[in-house]
């Protein structure tokens, strides 16, 4: 399996500690009095529970900030919060914020299978304490062509593969959400064949910049953007970056993802943002900026085309979109 190392960060993109401490005052202070003006769902309350305090108290740590987003300021909370797609919530954009509370997320337990040496089932307290958390800035592109810049708080998912030791016949990473339909209004809804997956190629999932995000902007994550746990993929569509994951397998074999599988000629199995192949019913050459007027142009692989293209030598980005 070949091995990567972490992209260099120059000093001058590591976020600044009064900068980072005087956001953690922001919000721990002036968002806590405003909550319940702002909107419905938009902050989330301070829990005892297992996982919850043990993850709260370490992220009111000071954690190492990387600004990985070129210096683009990130996107408002209330914008993050607000404007997501999360199917198993409903399909509008305010849905997830609305029927969050719908998805319960105490007590959760993430399966961990196939081809690893050390396989089962692990309560996600046990999980996190193994890991060392920091915040990463990264450019998020949904493939609605629309965007943001997000501060999140988690993980390299590389580091969680080699504690549970992959075996020599592990080509692909496939994430499994939560499928609890009783609670989670749009899984009663045929949308999608129910539990999302999605797949990435190994060397993808142990590239330095995958992360498995458990925060963002200083909080542990809120329901609506994915909690407890999800997984970020900064140069691939947003689609990919599955929410609420309880498990993950290693195979052999491809399976097809979710939205493969749904519609494969819009949605293909990389992903790999491509300004330069359209999807069917629009553009992709500029993008959305959410909080912002007009539109940028889209970077290829979302700006991060420098540690990720190499992944795809010789491959045809036409065809294997």
């Amino acid at each position: 399996m070949t091995r990567y190392r972490y992209p260099p960060i120059p000093e001058s993109q590591v976020t600044p500690r009064e900068l980072f401490e005087s956001r953690r005052r922001f919000l721990n202070a002036g968002l806590a009095l405003g909550a319940a003006a702002v909107a419905p769902g938009l902050l989330w309350p301070r829990s005892s529970h297992a996982w919850q305090g043990a993850l709260e108290a370490r992220i009111d740590a000071q954690l190492p900030s990387h600004d990985l987003a070129g210096g683009e300021a990130p996107t408002s909370l209330r914008d993050i919060t607000t404007y997501n797609n999360f199917y198993e919530l409903g399909t509008g954009k305010r849905d997830p914020e609305i029927y969050g509370h719908q998805l319960v997320t105490d007590p959760w337990s993430l399966t961990i299978d196939g081809e690893v040496d050390k396989a089962g089932t692990f309560a996600l307290e046990d999980v996190l304490k193994h890991q060392e958390l920091e915040e990463r800035i990264y450019r998020l592109r949904c493939v609605e062509a629309w965007s943001k810049v997000v501060p999140w708080i988690g993980f390299p998912l590389a580091n969680l593969l080699k504690r549970h030791e992959p075996t020599s016949r592990a080509r692909y990473v496939v994430f499994e959400s939560i499928h609890d339909p009783d609670n989670l209004r749009g899984q009663r809804r045929s949308v999608l064949d129910w539990p999302y997956r999605e797949v990435l190629r190994i060397d993808e999932a142990m590239h330095p910049l995958t992360l498995l995000a458990v925060g963002l902007y200083g909080e542990i994550l809120p329901n609506q953007s994915g909690a407890p746990i999800r997984l970020v993929v900064p140069w691939k569509y947003g689609f990919k970056s599955i929410k609420s994951i309880v498990r993950i397998s290693l195979v052999e074999e491809r399976p097809l993802s979710s939205w493969e599988e749904r519609n494969p000629e819009e949605y293909g199995f990389y992903a790999n943002v491509n300004p330069e192949v359209d999807h069917p019913r629009w553009s992709q050459a500029r993008e959305r900026r959410i909080g912002e007027g007009g539109r940028r142009e889209t970077l290829m692989f979302n700006g991060y085309a420098d540690e990720v293209a190499h992944l795809y030598t010789g491959m045809d980005m036409q065809r294997h979109y």
